[in-house]
């Protein structure tokens, strides 16, 4: 006769707990094929237990395989040989935390500054969406972003980066790293990526993990070099022109229009255009794209919203030549858009009524000031020995040439025993030989002037006297 107590069940009912004791019996073969168990009348009377229950967790064996029944004979148990009886195993799951640092000073977060968050105004036009687009927040948008988006970054891409696009050659995802393994499922795995050495190490990750071949092509003081580009028989070239990460290089005209030439020799060669950060020029008038003189349907254009307005707002797009973007609706139009509508159409007006355009213009006048703040630390009589900056027009970072004789793993050790965090330069080359770089990324978006000057006055311990 089965057996069970019930006393220790917790908040489970009496049902499923039966249930999962039947269960656990067969699976590890303490009731064995073709057993007959109790009818529901005795063993609800031997467990003290209504025969409701019994029916309910014979019948939740029955729909799962475990038992059959006979007519007028009562429940047997299943033949289940053929499922390999394992021992379960145990693992321990490491519990998933925000990470924690430590640092008193880190020198490379691109986090921006709370307080410049548009709160109210993005909780008035969520309100206002919630009130106004019931019906539409029900619906599912198209797998390339709703219409009302598309259109607001197609206005926004003519005023700001003067770029003539229509709404459907925009595709919206959450997250760049989404919308990289769209387009190599569109261009295709079977050819050849390259991407900038040195240059943000993500982007490498993301081709390894997709399993498509990809090439690093050294730069020189104007960028990716095509000669480098046609050494490693590239496909696709990967690059940012208008502020490279990390060295900050503004890539000119002319070397522009020679890997426009370059893609232009055979058909399927294409050129992503990483337009992450350019927003933040803080001299002179914006850059333009390589879109916006691009004339042969070569260029595709790239850029996101979590450096402008917040990292958790995981809202990217992407601009594909027309005869792509009818492609894109022949081979991935099942995909659905992976943004809500919600989203979507709360930064869509957020757009179209100018307020990303005075929160950009904010925002410039913030981190200018930022910047020369920060900078102006280099510049007290005690610091003044600590390195040299490479300046650059754009971007929420610069380049620090440190005045000593360490390595850069020496200067990182040292500098994390105090409580500081700070990225070499060399740590973004692919093949680094050259240790003793001496150069190290400053980021400044949330930087605060007095971690920043402590920060200094350790590092200037570190120059030679």
């Amino acid at each position: 006769m089965l057996t069970y107590s019930f006393e220790n069940i917790g908040k489970e009912s009496i049902y499923e707990y039966l249930y999962k004791c039947i269960k656990k019996d067969i699976i590890e073969g303490r009731l064995v094929k073709d057993e007959h168990l109790p009818s529901k009348r005795t063993l609800a009377v031997n467990l003290g237990i209504s025969t409701i229950t019994v029916e309910n967790s014979y019948g939740q064996l029955m729909s799962e395989g475990y038992i059959y029944s006979v007519p007028k004979k009562g429940y047997y148990v299943s033949d289940i040989s053929g499922v390999a009886r394992i021992k379960p195993v145990k693992y321990e799951v490491p519990e998933i935390t925000a990470k924690k640092t430590g640092y008193k000073s880190d020198l490379s977060s691109n986090r921006t500054d709370p307080g410049s968050f548009p709160f109210a105004t993005w909780a008035k036009l969520m309100r206002r969406v919630i009130t106004d687009r019931q019906d539409d927040l029900m619906k599912i948008s198209p797998g390339e972003g709703t219409w009302e988006l598309r259109k607001a970054i197609a206005m926004h891409l003519a005023s700001f980066r003067d770029m003539q696009v229509t709404p459907g050659q925009i595709i919206i995802g959450a997250g760049t790293e989404y919308m990289y393994s769209l387009l190599i499922q569109l261009l295709g795995r079977d050819k050849v990526y390259c991407v900038e050495d040195p240059g943000y190490s993500k982007i490498a990750r993301i081709y390894a993990s997709n399993n498509v071949k990809f090439c690093y092509a050294s730069m020189d003081n104007e960028g990716m070099k095509p000669e480098a580009v046609r050494e490693c028989m590239a496909d696709i070239v990967h690059i940012s022109p208008t502020h490279h990460y990390p060295t900050g290089i503004t890539m000119p005209v002319s070397r522009r229009f020679e890997l426009l030439a370059w893609a232009n020799e055979k058909p399927d060669r294409y050129i992503i255009e990483d337009d992450y950060d350019s927003e933040f020029r803080m001299t002179g008038k914006t850059i333009p794209t390589m879109k916006s003189i691009d004339i042969s349907e070569k260029v595709i254009y790239m850029n996101t919203f979590s450096r402008t307005l917040t990292p958790t707002i995981r809202i990217s797009y992407m601009v594909l030549p027309p005869h792509l973007a009818a492609t894109y609706q022949e081979k991935l139009d099942f995909y659905a858009c992976t943004v809500s509508n919600f989203e979507q159409y709360a930064l869509a007006a957020f757009i179209e009524e100018g307020y990303f355009e005075k929160h950009l213009n904010r925002m410039r006048l913030y981190y200018t000031k930022q910047r020369e703040a920060v900078l102006s630390v280099l510049k007290e009589d005690p610091f003044k020995c600590v390195g040299r900056v490479r300046e650059a027009d754009s971007g929420l970072h610069f380049i620090l040439e440190l005045n000593t004789l360490l390595s850069d793993n020496e200067v990182k050790r040292k500098l994390e025993a105090e409580g500081i965090h700070i990225n070499a330069l060399s740590e973004y080359y692919h093949n680094n030989t050259d240790e003793y770089s001496h150069s190290f990324v400053i980021s400044y978006s949330d930087m605060k002037i007095e971690n920043f000057r402590s920060a200094c006055s350790k590092m200037s311990e570190l120059t030679p006297l």
